[in-house]
């Protein structure tokens, strides 16, 4: 992806030239990986495994540290690679000198207060002007190229593939946290790298919160099973959600899982370039709220899926923002009801001028 790298680098550094910027700090682990194609995860804000320097015109620099230095100079060639063995600002500290930086950049979303203050001093001491930037490179990741398109696609095929494998097991006497940890492992045999966020496996009541963390709880007969799962291919995400009956279902589940799914549609239907986040929210909340469960769905439609399982744009009914051809979003509309429990159905669809393109084939939420 070398070629897609150095297009994206060319098009961060004219808008850093047109903000009158000389040099961008990039933290963010998702943003790292999408301007580099440098593949080492951070153990959290707290431990990084490097970050970039980008200047407004020149080669881009990966600062990082002796663990990482090989696999960077691997993964990063469009990259001059500089190990910091003394941290990593004083080797700021030296290229702002070497480069002549007067404006250094960072990315306010995501930089520690007392990394944040480091930096200050650094900065006070060398002459620098720090601007805060918020979105420079997570705009850009909410377009999806045709290259991402299709890793898109790739992984949501797999994790379709990962979910009929491990649904033609379950049956009743297995745990929640069994069943997740079969879905975990079987991405990986399958050629995921990872889940791309921890599997929610949820039976009856337990399915009524929304981000469920298995247990040890035993499957019954005739309960109610909610999976929302993900994984990580090629550096792309998926996300997907289905909720079943182990045994035959009633009539109210029924009932309540054809409204969710009536509503999933109304929101895909909506969904074309130019309709806002909140219209599109609205169409599937409307829905509903015509069937008498508007007051037990919470949380907002969906959200876009790139690098990052959960990135711009959002579908919410505080997101005004115009969708635009190229983005990638779910639709997950869900009741919640504390003593009965909760239905997610959720698909991941392709933004396009006149509709959208619906990423899932897998079609149980069509038993009904």
């Amino acid at each position: 992806m070398q070629g897609t790298e150095h297009d994206r680098i060319d098009r961060l550094q004219q808008t850093l030239r047109r903000k009158r910027i000389d040099a961008l700090l990039v933290t963010q682990p998702h943003n790292r990986r999408y301007l580099s194609g440098y593949t080492a995860p951070d153990h959290g804000i707290q431990e990084s495994s490097g970050v970039l320097l980008i200047p407004a015109a020149g080669r881009p620099y990966l600062l990082t540290d002796s663990r990482f230095t090989l696999q960077a100079e691997a993964e990063a060639p469009l990259f001059q690679i500089d190990r910091y063995d003394k941290g990593l600002l004083k080797l700021l500290d030296k290229l702002a000198a070497a480069l002549d930086f007067h404006t250094l950049a960072f990315e306010s979303d995501y930089l520690l207060h007392s990394t944040y203050l480091r930096l200050v001093d650094m900065a006070e001491k060398r002459g620098l002007t720090l601007k805060a930037q918020s979105g420079l490179i997570e705009s850009m990741r909410a377009i999806k190229s045709d290259t991402e398109q299709h890793l898109l696609r790739a992984s949501t095929r797999l994790n379709e593939k990962v979910f009929q494998s491990v649904f033609n097991t379950i049956e009743p006497g297995m745990t929640e946290r069994e069943i997740a940890l079969a879905l975990d492992l079987t991405m990986r045999e399958m050629g995921a790298e990872s889940p791309s966020f921890d599997t929610i496996v949820a039976f009856g009541t337990n399915a009524a919160r929304p981000h469920a963390v298995p247990t040890d709880r035993e499957l019954q007969t005739g309960d109610l099973v909610l999976i929302d799962m993900g994984l990580i291919y090629q550096g792309y995400c998926s996300d997907m959600t289905r909720t079943f009956v182990v045994g035959k279902p009633d009539q109210t589940f029924v009932d309540r899982h054809r409204l969710v799914r009536r509503a999933m549609l109304a929101g895909i239907d909506q969904i074309r370039a130019g309709v806002t986040g909140a219209a599109v929210d609205r169409a599937a909340r409307q829905v509903l709220h015509e069937g008498g469960y508007g007051t037990f769905f919470g949380h907002g439609l969906g959200h876009g899926v790139g690098m990052a399982v959960h990135e711009a744009p959002r579908l919410s009914p505080r997101y005004r923002k115009k969708l635009q051809a190229g983005m990638v979003v779910t639709v997950e509309p869900g009741i919640y009801l504390a003593d009965w429990g909760g239905i997610r159905l959720e698909n991941m669809v392709i933004v396009g001028e006149q509709g959208c393109e619906i990423l899932n084939e897998d079609t149980t939420y069509l038993d009904l």
